[in-house]
């Protein structure tokens, strides 16, 4: 009887969680259930799992709405009509086309009119009219009886209770962005809108039997029918089976004689193994078309790198999908796809966020958009945007609910009432759907149209967008495709092309062996020379790096994964250093475990070695070892299979004869591991694309660090890029109208800034100028750029003070003297003709004064930053300070030194105080790496970037050496001769 009940995503209306809906549904002995929230699909499977697990049978059907008014609710009477409901959504979502006032002819569905929409003898076979209990009394004049077959009892659910309903009030006028007090009638429910217990909805329909009795008949021809886990997803890249099968086969032969060669006996044992298991799996086309998405990237030459528990496939490597040998890494295939594992593969490829849209189209052509959708998620209220919301709608001024979010939901009882409301209201809003969103980067490709499991949106991507999370889709069995895109691999594919342009030179970068045994490129892992290469570059990188001296793959492949905060923060990192330092002591549980575990000194690190101990210590089945290990990690959701598997652990180590006492100990330690543990085919994956950053950083450092510069992604700020590519030796030029494009570029050796990175320059006009530069030549001057592009007088003086006119020898006074006169001119005589130009005046200018600093303030102005040195700008005396190569000199002694800060780190100790990690440069640009602990911090606070004045201790471990900073101030450019004071060189104020 409950044909119109809405969720929590009939987003900014509803106000019942979907597992609720369901639950009250069962306290009060319901059998059937309908889901039709208004213009979506989004939690149509969670509701029919919900409805399974609770003995209901689910009903899924849309309520269709134009705005405020209601047309009409549509059921599916099977999987056909489920369909024909999520084609006829979607198209109103992608088009904006208004529903029609009378809904067509879908199959298998019945449509649902409100009462007195259309005359009854008007209905056809599948429409029928809606009864509110409040609408009875309107019946008296009508012969139900003899349209028994089309009325049925329509009772809305839209909240539960009466704070429910308010709160349900509050988000109209948050989806309005009304005042509370301003919505209109028709924007919120009726007060009748909520559940209605079975015995109160058939006490209101006791004189009508008959709609009642028809309205079970409805539910009860509304069959869905279908099972959760199936394999959804396209089932044949060719025509059969069997082709998928050979095709893979084949595929993968060829790729073995590239990677291993012919003769490799034990790749081709691993690839029968894994071919065996992944056509029993029937996941051949999920190979090939990753294969096939590779494929068409590498033939428009666009870079990427894949990634994820798939790089613990030979098959994906062979096949060209990674660039991880697992063989070389001993990874295990059972980490990515086993008989056991009901989950699908996971394989994540990155391309360059400029090439990522082609890639989109491609999928999309290929295997149609009728089978393809980008996958959604859920955006949810968030704690600071629920206030400033629910702010707005009570009418607060906006410092009032700044001051609210200074300490969100902490309003003490008896204070403002509006504010307890908004207290009150936003802790029940927290998390609640509030809008759709797109995947960071799923893509679901169906065997059946994709509109047989959901609608989908257009979102401003202009991609078709399931109304799917990836948690439904992946229950239904629908897999996801992940295409990702990375700034990082921007820099190493525009590197690649700025490198063939300026050098003349094409780069196999994909020859990954070569770079790694390269001793340039050793050499600079070693020293850390990897700003801007990917994953490598961060202070806490970088400090690690030179811990563990890493110049080799296996090394920086560890570095990769205990670098992640989870295996940090449980200490796992620095005992891997440790154990690294002293090797000699490390002390094993058992001998197996060296043998295991001797390549990471005795740490677990990755995910593979959970598998690893428990497959060789304990004798597991490698599927039964990698189930241990999900079950640990909170990924399996089978108790009872777990407890099998720890039993059949300790049983196996007790047939081992393995010692009880150490088989708990390693119980333990994979379980404390397991959940925060990071795949070693992930950080492989990390490794191989940091190696290729840093082999052309090595070998090419201006085209790289123009790259860089030119993707505006990477952990600094594009400061210290610029500072980077002065190191490279490029001579980097202020923009020029002559010699710059909106991006910055490289000729030769000369750099010239680009365009974009101008404050307040129009992009829009600047483009204009550069395409009429292209068409027409060099401008000869200001007064014929001028002529030209008619700029105007602002964006005239911005390009003067950035030195874009530098090439005409005049000093920027000059230039500005004379653009005021030109600017004058032309609106003088705007319509002047172009053919007959004026020539040229000789401007007797007097002489101007002009200071050495003036340009460095203006790029500081414009750009945020000066293009040379800020240290040579600074009006300081800079000799006392001790330079970052001395502090190995002074180590435990107290110095005092002069950086620029790069970033910080903030982080809390174990009493939850906040302490920081500083980088700084210093005069010759080596980086300074700082430590301020709670009682420095709290009394040496930081002022934004600048220059400061450290003192400190130095203190060093594992070779890397920082200061431990008791005193601070900043100083500005022009702060002036500093006091030398004996040895601490420098007199500090107070901060």
């Amino acid at each position: 009887m409950y044909l119109n009940c809405k969720s929590w995503f009939s987003l900014r209306y509803g106000t019942i969680r979907t597992d609720e809906l369901v639950s009250v549904a069962k306290a009060h002995g319901i059998t059937s259930l309908a889901l039709t929230n208004i213009n979506a699909t989004t939690d149509a499977w969670m509701f029919v799992q919900e409805c399974m697990q609770q003995d209901i049978k689910p009903v899924l059907g849309l309520e269709c709405r134009n705005g405020t008014a209601f047309r009409y609710i549509l059921l599916a009477q099977d999987m056909e009509g489920w369909m024909a409901i999520n084609r006829f959504l979607s198209r109103h979502l992608q088009t904006g086309e208004p529903y029609p006032d009378r809904a067509p002819y879908l199959p298998s569905t019945f449509v649902i009119y409100a009462w007195g929409a259309f005359p009854l003898t008007s209905l056809a076979a599948h429409e029928l009219m809606g009864v509110r209990p409040r609408e009875l009394n309107r019946l008296f004049r009508t012969d139900t009886r003899q349209h028994a077959g089309k009325l049925v009892i329509l009772q809305p659910l839209s909240f539960q209770n009466e704070e429910s309903q308010r709160l349900h009030r509050v988000l109209r006028a948050v989806d309005n962005n009304l005042l509370i007090s301003q919505l209109p009638p028709e924007e919120v429910a009726g007060t009748d809108e909520c559940f209605i217990p079975p015995f109160q909805l058939l006490e209101h329909f006791k004189e009508f039997p008959h709609i009642v009795r028809n309205t079970l008949r409805v539910m009860e021809e509304c069959q869905l029918h279908f099972t959760f886990g199936q394999h959804l997803n396209k089932k044949r890249f060719t025509h059969s089976r069997d082709g998928d099968r050979q095709l893979l086969r084949d595929l993968a032969y060829e790729g073995m004689e590239y990677r291993y060669g012919m003769g490799n006996a034990e790749a081709k044992q691993r690839i029968d193994k894994e071919l065996l298991i992944v056509d029993q799996q029937d996941f051949n086309a999920y190979f090939l078309i990753t294969w096939d998405i590779v494929r068409y990237a590498r033939h428009r030459d666009f870079f990427h790198v894949g990634r994820g528990s798939g790089a613990n496939s030979i098959i994906a490597y062979c096949l060209g999908i990674t660039n991880v040998d697992p063989i070389a890494l001993d990874l295990y295939f059972e980490r990515f796809l086993n008989p056991h594992r009901t989950s699908p593969p996971d394989f994540d490829i990155d391309f360059s966020w400029r090439d990522r849209d082609e890639i989109f189209d491609y999928i999309f052509r290929k295997y149609t958009s009728e089978h393809t959708a980008l996958l959604g998620t859920v955006a949810t209220f968030q704690t600071n945007a629920i206030v400033r919301e629910l702010g707005k709608v009570y009418g607060l001024p906006k410092g009032e609910i700044d001051k609210i979010l200074e300490n969100p939901y902490q309003v003490k009882l008896g204070e403002d009432s509006t504010h307890l409301r908004i207290i009150r209201y936003g802790r029940m809003l927290d998390r609640f759907p509030n809008h759709l969103s797109i995947h960071a980067g799923g893509v679901l490709i169906s065997e059946a149209p994709i509109h047989q499991y959901c609608a989908t949106h257009m979102p401003p991507k202009g991609l078709s967008t399931a109304q799917l999370d990836m948690h439904l889709a992946e229950a239904i069995g629908l897999h996801k495709f992940d295409i990702l895109s990375q700034r990082g691999l921007g820099h190493i594919r525009d590197t690649l092309d700025i490198i063939k342009e300026n050098r003349g030179v094409e780069i196999d970068i994909h020859d990954v062996k070569t770079f790694m045994e390269d001793t340039r490129v050793r050499d600079a892992l070693r020293n850390v020379q990897t700003i801007g290469c990917f994953y490598i570059e961060s202070p806490a990188m970088r400090q690690l790096l030179r811990k563990l001296r890493c110049d080799d793959y296996i090394t920086l492949v560890a570095a990769s994964s205990i670098i992640r905060p989870g295996v940090a923060q449980a200490g796992m990192m620095r005992q891997y250093v440790l154990n690294f330092h002293r090797p000699e002591e490390v002390e094993y549980l058992h001998p197996i475990m060296k043998t295991l575990l001797g390549e990471t000194y005795g740490v677990m690190v990755y995910q593979e070695d959970v598998i690893k101990v428990a497959h060789h210590y304990a004798n597991l089945d490698l599927a039964d070892a990698d189930t241990l290990r999900r079950a640990m990690a909170g990924k399996y959701r089978g108790q009872q299979n777990f407890e099998k598997i720890k039993n059949l652990f300790f049983d196996n180590c007790e047939k081992l004869g393995r010692p009880r006492a150490v088989s708990e100990e390693v119980w333990r330690q994979i379980a404390s591991f397991a959940n925060f543990s990071f795949s070693k085919a992930h950080s492989a994956s990390f490794a191989v694309e940091s190696y290729q950053s840093l082999y052309l950083k090595t070998y090419f450092p201006a085209e790289f660090m123009v790259a860089v510069i030119n993707n505006f992604g990477g952990f600094y700020n594009r400061e210290l890029y610029f500072r980077e590519l002065r190191k490279t030796g490029a001579r980097i030029h202020p923009p020029c109208v002559n010699q710059s494009d909106y991006l910055t570029n490289i000729k030769g050796n000369d750099v010239h800034v680009g365009f974009i990175h101008v404050e307040k320059l129009e992009q829009s006009w600047m483009e204009s100028v550069l395409e009429e530069r292209r068409m027409n030549g060099r401008f000869a001057g200001m007064e014929d750029f001028v002529n030209r592009t008619q700029p105007g007088a602002a964006q005239l003086e911005i390009l003067v003070r950035i030195g874009a006119f530098h090439f005409t020898k005049e000093t920027k006074k000059n230039l500005l003297w004379k653009s005021a006169a030109l600017l004058r001119k032309e609106t003088l005589d705007p319509a002047r003709p172009g053919l007959f130009q004026e020539p040229s005046r000789n401007w007797a200018l007097p002489a101007l004064s002009y200071h050495e600093h003036e340009d460095a303030f203006d790029e500081i102005e414009l750009l945020g930053f000066p293009l040379s040195s800020p240290f040579d700008v600074l009006q300081h005396d800079q000799r006392a300070y001790t330079p970052v190569a001395e502090l190995e000199n002074h180590l435990g002694q107290n110095v005092t030194m002069l950086g620029n800060l790069v970033t910080l780190k903030h982080v809390y100790t174990s009493k939850q105080e906040p302490m920081c990690f500083g980088t700084f440069l210093d005069r010759n640009g080596d980086f300074l790496d700082t430590v301020h602990f709670p009682d420095s911090l709290r009394r040496y606070p930081f002022q934004k970037s600048g220059f400061y004045i450290l003192e400190g201790k130095v203190i060093e471990e594992f070779g890397v050496y920082s200061l431990d900073v008791f005193r601070m101030r900043k100083i500005g450019y022009f702060e002036g001769k500093a006091k030398e004071t004996g040895t601490a060189g420098v007199q500090l104020r107070s901060a």
